[in-house]
């Protein structure tokens, strides 16, 4: 049995560990997190799943992100893990999943992620070909989702951080 929730500050250092133990200490020289640092996280779409004896099972974060000439904002799915005790046991897609409703619900239309494209295709992403990713980013690993219609209709160009935007408008 397992629960999911918001990470908290207390869940912070924990959920480094995983991601640290997932991808190893050097993943923050990655561009993605070029986008992340100084840029306040989606809180309430950070999730975190528990055992019944309350071990960290998985985790996933959210970022803030504009796309083009246009800014038009996004978010940015990212890093996911689930512990490798845990692999296979549906964790990584219950965290998606529960993750991109949440999104939708609280009215954002895009995401992008960077990411295996035949795992993240069961959750309806697709190669980003209009979309430009920091590099050194592979752009067939350059994914997007739209989580309402056409949200990508016109929307192209460079991922930028959003703190990098002198826009704020939501698009």
């Amino acid at each position: 049995m397992y629960h999911i929730s918001k990470e908290t500050a207390e869940d912070r250092w924990e959920v480094e560990d995983l991601f640290d133990l997932s991808f190893g200490a050097g993943r923050e020289a990655l561009s993605s997190y070029r986008l992340r640092e100084g840029t306040p996280r989606i809180k309430d779409l950070c999730l975190i799943v528990r055992d019944a004896e309350s071990v960290l099972a998985g985790a996933i974060r959210f970022w803030p992100i504009r796309v083009g000439a246009q800014h038009a904002r996004a978010l940015l799915l990212g890093p996911i893990a689930v512990h490798p005790t845990r692999q296979g046991e549906g964790i990584g897609a219950f965290l998606i999943s529960e993750a991109l409703d949440r999104a939708e619900k609280m009215g954002w239309s895009r995401v992008i992620l960077v990411g295996d494209e035949p795992y993240y295709a069961r959750f309806g992403f697709e190669v980003a070909q209009d979309i430009l990713f920091p590099p050194p980013t592979n752009p067939n690993r350059v994914l997007r989702k739209e989580l309402k219609e056409n949200a990508f209709s016109g929307v192209n160009g460079v991922i930028i951080a959003e703190r990098e935007c002198s826009t704020q408008r939501q698009a």
